[in-house]
């Protein structure tokens, strides 16, 4: 289902972001508020936010970006299809690119004199006013195009009086932008390169000083697409669901190593009683590493703290993991090392996830990293759940 929602007109959008972008221009920054080769405006804080305008043959436009804190949209329970209903005029490929790699937080398109989108549930942010609020409101853009003063532009004086003549400034350049009134925001500035002739241009390509504003032309729907059926998080919930019900596969125990018994011995010096008595829960891949608590738990040195000791920890595992890697069998994922003063016990999974490792916060292991264990074990080794680590589970086609 789509909604309308209320937002100011294309062209007054359009005109606020190429007046952002024009003075930006002017004291050198022209890769965050743009007028890209590819068309449109577009906005880029360099920390993976983004928006992006377009204004689309028969005056016709669409407003799309994903902010990657606030763009609950892109990773919603269960998944949203952003483009569900949205007409063939989009330019689909560059939006489909975005949605495929979970980029896209929120697609508007104007037509008929109204904004519209996708549906959300209440309460649902898709990070539209974080990218592109500056341009959402001329307050807004008023006070981007101060802070290019004081905040890019490090000016030196800063009295209310100063304020009020940067603001009015401000006020002229967005009623019009031209040489004076680019000078007459930015020459008060002694730190950057003011430079009016790049921002002037920058508006002219954008239309604002005489020359055509700039439009695309209309796209063409894929004839077939996919979109989510599954979010990350259920995805994750799938693979770790198939895990726990898996049978582990008998394989030959690996032969008795020295890193084995080096971390018996670390181990048995940690015994927080004293005693030898020392347990270990431990999940590993290449990547990444994982510690519980069991009934023992590993004793801190005075001054030691919780890092120092899983760093040495981490150390002993992964080396008694190296040790007995096999070609075909694989590595095992999970570790559990119970010792005492004379002897010790351990388990090791392969394929499935014990009973004894309790999920953490709802976390478990990445599917990227254990697809490269799965990958690098022979065949006949590769666990029931493989083919759900593909991609693939998480899509249908679309609608």
């Amino acid at each position: 289902m789509t909604v309308t929602v209320e937002l100011p007109d294309p062209a007054e959008l359009w005109h606020r972001w190429v007046t952002i972008a024009a003075a930006l221009t002017t004291i050198g920054f022209d890769d965050t508020w743009s007028l890209p080769d590819g068309g449109g405006a577009h906005h880029d804080d360099g920390g993976g936010n983004w928006a992006h305008l377009d204004l689309v043959e028969g005056g016709r436009a669409v407003l799309y970006g994903y902010d990657h804190e606030y763009s609950a949209t892109a990773h919603a329970t269960p998944p949203l299809d952003l483009l569900a209903g949205a007409p063939p005029w989009l330019p689909w490929t560059v939006l489909l690119d975005h949605a495929g790699d979970d980029q896209l937080g929120y697609v508007l398109w104007h037509e008929d004199g109204r904004w519209h989108r996708v549906a959300y549930p209440d309460g649902l942010d898709d990070g539209l006013q974080p990218t592109a609020g500056p341009v959402l409101d001329a307050r807004a853009t008023l006070a981007e195009l101060a802070s290019f003063v004081f905040e890019w532009g490090e000016h030196d004086v800063d009295t209310p009086h100063e304020r009020e003549q940067v603001a009015s400034a401000a006020a002229r350049l967005l009623a019009g932008t031209g040489p004076d009134e680019l000078r007459d925001l930015f020459g008060r500035l002694t730190g950057p390169v003011v430079d009016p002739r790049r921002g002037l241009a920058v508006a002219a390509r954008g239309g604002l000083t005489g020359d055509p504003v700039p439009v695309l032309n209309a796209g063409t729907r894929p004839g077939r697409r996919t979109v989510r059926k599954l979010s990350d998080t259920e995805h994750d919930q799938l693979v770790w669901a198939a895990m726990r019900r898996a049978d582990e596969r008998a394989r030959p125990a690996p032969v008795t190593t020295g890193e084995l018994g080096a971390l018996v011995t670390w181990l048995r010096s940690r015994a927080p009683g004293a005693d030898g008595r020392c347990s270990l829960l431990v999940y590993a891949d290449e990547n990444s590493l994982a510690a519980h608590h069991g009934d023992h738990p590993p004793r801190e040195k005075p001054g030691e703290g919780s890092f120092g000791i899983f760093r040495e920890l981490s150390d002993l595992v992964r080396r008694l993991r190296a040790a007995e890697a096999d070609d075909t069998y694989g590595r095992w994922l999970f570790l559990h090392v119970e010792t005492t003063s004379g002897g010790f016990t351990i388990e090791r999974r392969y394929d499935s996830w014990p009973p004894w490792w309790a999920a953490t916060g709802g976390m478990g292991p990445w599917r990227g990293n254990l697809r490269a264990e799965i990958d690098a074990r022979g065949p006949q080794w590769r666990p029931d759940w493989t083919a759900l680590l593909s991609p693939e589970v998480a899509y249908r086609p679309a609608d």
